[in-house]
């Protein structure tokens, strides 16, 4: 990349986004390791598809309430408050957001417990004809819910902890929930009759845990929320107003994978659980690394929209564009070639069995097509959020969205049909519509000349699926057959996967290393 190649991004983006990476990555495959539990504990049955979906539940409206619709709307109108107002009128505004956003999710959070078999009906449909199934579902929400209330506060705390250059404090953060989870399945479940609670009570401690960690981290900033109701304060009205539309058009993937877990309640016991063990592993490289970069430049795009730095707004974009794709494309490859070493070497021990495997490394393929649409969402959206556009990503979201429920009717009833395998035609649509949405977002930064492709694309592009495609031939040169995975035990599976990974990995780097490409080109300026 002698020219990845053009300027990239605004000071420090590569250090922060790195120092973020590095603490998800933790996080992630922290994550990983409580999958494993969980699908050890409790597979793929009835009681295992109840929990995931009492789990998804809050977990979905996290996305909106915290590092979502909330954040996208939140950091920009804090820049403009430390640009133009100094601390004290942060630390107002701070005060009134955390009373109207904890007032609120307060109200829903009693609401929904009081009304469980209502949320379960209406996330989970195709339990109703399942009375047992139903009723444990809605259980569960009624203890998994109340972690809404506290992830969305801990978002609210991670977003002034991000615009204030704290980046990994709020990254690292998540992995109390793994921590939380693990210690369910392995130390309470036994005292459990149905295990599954122990999982929900789990998730609630995380949510309290997450909470208080990094409190103490906005003591030392001075800016420990007091929490006020005051929906009149023009900065809370500001974040409303940008908010209302933005939890369409930052959410549309997380919409949509909601929409498939509302759909798979009606297929056969399993695609649920399929659903979330591949969504998983899709995840990990968005999780790392899109989030990641995504998470950075927000405050970067806000403070250079407010100074009126365009063309440093404009580098900036193109630099998050170029580096995610750096990640999205070879994963989405080593995906596709390795979804059922991966998932057998994590997954298949205890409750979960072969087919369930089989079944799941479909749904990972169908996912893994979507990785690079997701990760560019992800980084493409913040440029609307700073410039406090959120019609246009509202109009986009809609379409994409109203797309993937077409696409649902297309593939599912196919594929369900005649190969039984529905809950696929739910992942490839996500997929598809995935890349509608990002193509949108591309396109309406263009047209607003806010967004422009570097020179560096001429050689920046063919670099990148050279360097793919080496790691593509050699991990299939040196993969061993998908029948003998199953019959080796842990380690052996771990080490085999090891070897492809490291190998598939190192020739990527060294392609793209003799083709030119190097870290420091990735740098930001100073």
């Amino acid at each position: 990349m002698s020219g990845a190649e053009g300027a990239p991004a605004a000071p420090g983006l590569l250090r922060s986004s790195a120092v973020v990476g590095v603490m998800t990555m933790l996080s992630r495959v922290l994550g990983l390791v409580r999958d494993i539990v969980l699908a050890a504990f409790i597979g793929a049955n009835a009681n295992a598809d109840a929990f995931f979906v009492a789990f998804k539940i809050p977990n979905f409206l996290r996305r909106l309430f915290a590092e979502g619709a909330f954040s996208q709307a939140f950091v920009p109108v804090l820049s403009e408050y430390r640009e133009r107002g100094g601390e004290a009128a942060v630390r107002e505004l701070l005060d009134r957001v955390a009373g109207v956003l904890g007032g609120t999710l307060l109200l829903l959070t009693s609401l929904t417990v009081l009304a469980a078999p209502l949320v379960a009906g209406l996330f989970a449909p195709g339990f109703l004809d399942q009375p047992a199934k139903f009723a444990l579902t809605a259980d569960l929400i009624r203890v998994t819910f109340p972690y809404l209330l506290l992830i969305s506060l801990t978002g609210l705390c991670g977003a002034v902890l991000n615009s204030y250059g704290r980046f990994a404090v709020p990254a690292v953060t998540p992995v109390f929930l793994n921590l939380s989870l693990i210690g369910a399945a392995t130390v309470a479940a036994p005292g459990f009759a149905e295990p599954a609670f122990a999982l929900a009570w789990g998730v609630f401690t995380a949510g309290v845990v997450q909470l208080l960690f990094q409190l103490p981290f906005l003591k030392r900033l001075e800016l420990l929320p007091r929490p006020r109701w005051d929906t009149t304060h023009p900065g809370v009205r500001q974040i409303l107003r940008l908010m209302v539309p933005a939890l369409f058009g930052v959410s549309v993937s997380q919409v949509n994978l909601l929409l498939d877990t509302v759909l798979a309640s009606f297929l056969p016991t399993g695609s649920v659980s399929w659903l979330y063990y591949s969504d998983r592993l899709a995840e990990l490289p968005l999780g790392v690394f899109g989030i990641a970069i995504a998470t950075v430049i927000l405050p970067s795009l806000s403070a250079d929209r407010a100074a009126d730095r365009a063309e440093r707004f404009t580098h900036t974009l193109d630099w998050a564009v170029r580096t995610v794709l750096l990640v999205a494309v070879p994963a989405t490859v080593a995906l596709l070639v390795l979804a059922e070493p991966i998932l057998v070497t994590l997954f298949q021990y205890g409750e979960l069995g072969p087919r369930d495997v089989a079944m799941a490394s479909y749904s990972l393929r169908a996912y893994a097509l979507g990785i690079c649409a997701f990760m560019l969402i992800k980084v493409l959206a913040p440029g609307f959020y700073a410039r406090q556009d959120m019609v246009t990503p509202v109009r986009i979201g809609i379409r994409a969205m109203v797309a993937n429920m077409v696409l649902n009717v297309l593939f599912v009833v196919p594929l369900m049909v005649y190969l039984d395998l529905g809950h696929v035609g739910l992942a490839l649509a996500t997929s598809v519509a995935a890349y509608l949405n990002a193509v949108l977002l591309w396109r309406g930064l263009r047209r607003e000349n806010v967004y422009r492709f570097d020179p560096a694309w001429r050689v920046f592009l063919p670099r990148l699926l050279g360097a793919t495609a080496a790691m593509l031939l050699l991990v299939l040169w040196l993969s061993p057959p998908v029948d003998a995975w199953a019959g080796w035990g842990w380690q052996r599976r771990a080490l085999e996967l090891a070897q492809l990974v490291v190998a598939g990995g190192g020739a990527y780097l060294a392609v793209l290393r003799l083709a030119g490409v190097r870290l420091r080109d990735l740098r930001s300026p100073p």
